[in-house]
Order: C-alpha cells, then sequence, then structure tokens
C-alpha cells in the first residue's frame, strides 16, 4: 500500500520540516507533497533542500496564492497520476495531529473516507478565540442541516481517503477553496455512496504564524451548501 499525505503551504518554514518528520515517524507507508504557493518566508527554498535529501518527500511550487482548494486539487490530480493507494490531506501548523494518521490507516480498512472531526465527542478545540469557535461549530450545524451529510465536522481539513473517493469525483467542477472545499468534497464523497466514518481529534490552534480565516472564506461556505444541494436535486452532482 501507497499512501501520500498532501500538506498546502504559505509561509510556513517555521512549521513545515517538523511536520514533515512526524507524519513520516507515524509510518514508513506515508510520503509527502508540500504545495508551497511561493511562500515569501523562504518555505519553498527549505522545501527544496528536504526533497533532494528525501525521495518520500515531494514539492510543487505555485506562482502565489491560489487558494486552499485549488492546492488540493492539483494535488489530488497528481497523486492519481501515480499509484498512491491512500491520498490524505492536513495542513503544515499542528493544528492537525500527525499521530492520528496511525488511526486512519486502521479506519480506511473499513470505509473509503476517514474523517479527524474536532466535534464527534463534543467539541475539542483548544486555545481559539469564543467568537471563532462558535462560528466553527454553528457553521457546522448549518451545513449538516442544509445539505444532509451526517459528518458532525464537515469543515474538517484532515482526512484521509481511499483513492476510489477520488477517482469519482470530477476535480475539474470544484470551485470552492477554504471550508467550502471541505464540505463540498466530503458531499461528493457521501452522495456518491462512499462509505464515510469519523474519528475524534483534537484540534489545537497554531503555535506558528498566522491563521488564514478570512470573512470571504466564511462566506463562501454559506453559499456554497445551497449550491451543492442545487446540484444533487438536479442530478449534476
Amino acid at each position: 500500500m501507497k499512501a501520500l499525505v498532501i500538506i498546502p503551504t504559505y509561509n510556513e518554514k517555521g512549521n513545515i520540516a517538523e511536520i514533515i518528520s512526524q507524519v513520516q515517524s507515524v509510518n514508513p507507508v506515508f510520503e509527502v507533497l508540500v504545495i508551497d504557493d511561493n511562500s515569501p518566508d523562504g518555505t519553498g527554498k527549505l522545501l527544496d533542500e528536504l526533497s533532494q535529501n528525501d525521495r518520500k518527500v515531494h514539492v510543487i511550487h505555485r506562482p502565489g496564492k491560489m487558494g486552499l482548494g485549488t492546492a488540493y486539487v492539483t494535488g489530488f490530480k497528481w497523486a492519481l497520476s501515480r499509484d498512491y493507494d491512500l491520498i490524505c490531506e492536513m495542513d503544515a501548523d499542528f493544528s492537525h495531529p500527525p499521530k492520528t494518521l496511525a488511526v486512519y490507516l486502521e479506519k480506511i480498512r473499513d470505509f473509503d473516507l476517514v474523517i479527524g472531526s474536532r466535534y464527534l465527542n463534543g467539541v475539542n478545540v483548544v486555545n481559539w478565540p469564543l467568537k471563532r469557535l462558535l462560528l466553527s461549530y454553528f457553521a457546522n450545524i448549518y451545513a449538516r442541516v442544509v445539505t444532509g451529510v451526517p459528518v458532525r465536522d464537515l469543515t474538517s481539513g484532515f482526512k484521509c481517503y481511499r483513492r476510489k473517493v477520488l477517482e469519482a469525483v470530477n476535480l475539474d467542477r470544484i470551485k470552492s477553496n477554504g471550508y467550502a472545499f471541505q464540505i463540498e468534497m466530503h458531499f461528493n464523497a457521501y452522495y456518491k455512496g462512499f462509505k464515510v466514518t469519523e474519528v475524534p481529534i483534537i484540534f489545537e490552534e497554531r503555535k506558528v504564524g498566522q491563521s488564514k480565516m478570512s470573512k470571504k472564506i466564511v462566506y463562501e461556505a454559506v453559499w456554497m451548501v445551497w449550491r451543492l444541494q442545487w446540484l444533487r436535486l438536479t442530478r449534476q452532482l
């Protein structure tokens, strides 16, 4: 079995070497693909050095900030053009605990998509301001009600796909970028009949760098759920 962990970066020089090291320490099956959006802090240069010394570290350089969703789509297409059986995604800032990847390897034996959930057993978020926590929590309730997808953390960006899930999704039609991208991918997987499950994680706010959250990301998610339901109901999914 070959497994790939996709990690988008923008100004993550302080985190990226250690996150790659921790991912690889979980299980030697994991390779890493980092997609860097021309980080001005030198992340890309550091990644080139890491990849030259480790054949299991791969890098794609993009010309500028092009969005989280397009980064993952780029990574998915790269993985599908090669012989990876499992494709995972996670953040570079240690908000997603790398050790959970071991749980994914176990769970993916019986499921097609395993999602790391902050809200499966109550609320497991550390060091978030109350306003942001409430926004995330109720956004997930809103998305779940509108879409009908029985996933507690529809906006989670930490997960593992079987290859066949990504092969079944028309990646060229995925248009969203922030939280909406995660909702859109979960929506597609669920309504295409794949077996989806969640495992609890403890999400810890980044210690190095700055959050990429913006009002634009929130507004995109608010409207995307209705677009998805329209596509499903008109059999355009």
